[in-house]
């Protein structure tokens, strides 16, 4: 089964970016129907993001572009730098977070190498600590959604003749694989986004001079990429 996947090719000027004019529209399927339902149904959206330093600017900048389109957010987060699901998924204080927040939706997000692992390799590492997660976010009431984040500007250090295209291509790839053993859940591709940028020449913005963490305009595009995965009509 093909998993829902959240893809936009780029965003409308209405969210001031002016790669293209046009936006993919989101798949049917049960899960972006629950998601839709969920924000349609709350006056005030909470939303909790458990991952790692990749993260770490996120949830002010989600928030701050939210109340800038008159939309109500609670926003709450569970990062440490480096960290991988496994080590969420045995932090007693990302779950006691997930229990306790009354969250709506949780975004999840792995360490930035390990979905583009060859398959066994992220199946041992990211597979089984996702799926305890994503348990234990469904028995706290909320919804579970992927965060896939980019390639390296680079490309792996560690793979000869890498790049960022064929990093990010990887990325998805396990992103999606991860989604599909979880239960079908939905990702929103901010990745692909950044690829968009990347590919029409704006990507330098994005990267900080490691080529790896994300900029302020890194982390205003991928709260735009969230914002429009959550909120769009």
């Amino acid at each position: 089964m093909i998993s829902i996947l959240v893809k936009f090719a780029c965003f409308l000027s209405f969210f001031g970016i002016s790669a293209c004019s046009t936006r993919v529209p989101l798949p049917a399927g049960p899960g972006r129907a629950e998601l839709a339902g969920r924000v349609r149904a709350k006056p005030e959206l909470a939303v909790l993001f458990v991952g790692n330093s990749y993260s770490f600017g996120v949830p002010k900048a989600f928030s701050k572009l939210a109340a800038a389109k008159g939309k109500k957010v609670r926003v709450g987060h569970s990062t440490y730098g480096g960290w991988t699901l496994q080590k969420h998924a045995g932090n007693e204080a990302t779950l006691r977070k997930i229990r306790s927040g009354r969250w709506d939706i949780v975004v999840i997000q792995e360490q930035s190498e390990i979905p583009a692992m060859q398959a066994g390799e992220r199946a041992a590492a990211m597979f089984p600590p996702l799926r305890q997660l994503v348990r234990e976010i469904r028995r706290h009431g909320a919804m579970p959604v992927l965060y896939q984040t980019w390639g390296r500007r680079d490309g792996d250090p560690k793979r000869r003749n890498d790049d960022f295209h064929a990093m990010n291509a990887r990325l998805r790839a396990g992103y999606q694989a991860a989604a599909e053993d979880a239960g079908e859940l939905v990702v929103v591709p901010v990745g692909d986004v950044w690829e968009g940028e990347v590919s029409a020449g704006r990507g330098s913005g994005l990267f900080m001079d490691d080529g790896s963490h994300p900029t302020p305009r890194g982390n205003e595009l991928t709260a735009e990429t969230f914002f429009a995965a959550f909120f769009r009509k």
